[in-house]
This record gives structure tokens, C-alpha cells and sequence, in this order.
């Protein structure tokens, strides 16, 4: 019975420090994603992270009668890559990310989080945007 009592609280204990690196420290996947960066913001209550919102092409409908382009929210645990994504946005960028299970508040609101910066150029121009003012007119 005493082995029992040292054996048990041991095995609960192993299996939730197990549980608990899968659930938020296991990186289940790593990609790249790319398309026009929004915003990264600094915000937080108590825990202060980066978060951040990158546009896809394409569309898609969650609901019928409903369209919405594809975004990609991420969190970035760098203070350095998030300020130099902060000075990208809007901009066409590659974002390198790891994928967690889970996340930590400490870490992001997401489970994604973006570790480097790929690729940056500046975003296509959009066909049948409206011209800038003045653009166009030649002087009299």
C-alpha cells in the first residue's frame, strides 16, 4: 500500500507535466503563409503580446450570402520582428510560423506564432482602385 502512495501521485503527476508540453509547447506544425500584412498591434491586460493579422487572396463564405477574405491572425513573441513588422504593413509579406496545440498567455492570444520574416515587397495595386487626387491632371 505505501507503494502505491508514492507510485500513483507520481504517474498523475508525470502524465500532466506530458499533457501539458503536448497541449502548449509541442510544435505540431511549421509553415509559410503569405498575403498583404494588416496590422501587428502591442496589447494585453496583464500578459503584453504581439498579435497580428496577415490578408490572403481568395474569398470564402462562413455563412451563405456572406463573403470574406482569408485571414491569417498570428502572434509574435519577438519585440525586434514585431517592430519590423509593425513598419511592413501593408505590404505583400511571407511569414514564417509555428503551430502549438495551444496558447499560452504569455505567448499570444493564437496558437500561431510567427518566427521570421521570408520575403517582403511592396502590395500589387489593386485593378479598378480609385485614382489618387489630382492624379492624372496636367497643369494649365
Amino acid at each position: 500500500m505505501k507503494k502505491f502512495r508514492i507510485i500513483a501521485p507520481a504517474v498523475v503527476l508525470a502524465a500532466l507535466a506530458l499533457f501539458i508540453y503536448f497541449r502548449f509547447y509541442f510544435v505540431f506544425g511549421e509553415g509559410v503563409k503569405s498575403g498583404e500584412l494588416n496590422y501587428v498591434v502591442y496589447k494585453g491586460v496583464i500578459f503584453k503580446t504581439y498579435e497580428g493579422k496577415l490578408i490572403q487572396s481568395g474569398i470564402r463564405s462562413k455563412t451563405a450570402g456572406t463573403i470574406q477574405s482569408y485571414e491569417f491572425e498570428f502572434s509574435v513573441r519577438d519585440p525586434e520582428l514585431a517592430r519590423r513588422l509593425m513598419l511592413e504593413g501593408g505590404r505583400s509579406v511571407e511569414l514564417h510560423y509555428k503551430e502549438y496545440f495551444g496558447a499560452l498567455p504569455w505567448r499570444g492570444f493564437t496558437k500561431f506564432v510567427v518566427d521570421s520574416v521570408v520575403s517582403s515587397s511592396p502590395a500589387p495595386s489593386r485593378q479598378g482602385a480609385a485614382p489618387a487626387p489630382g492624379a492624372g491632371l496636367s497643369e494649365l
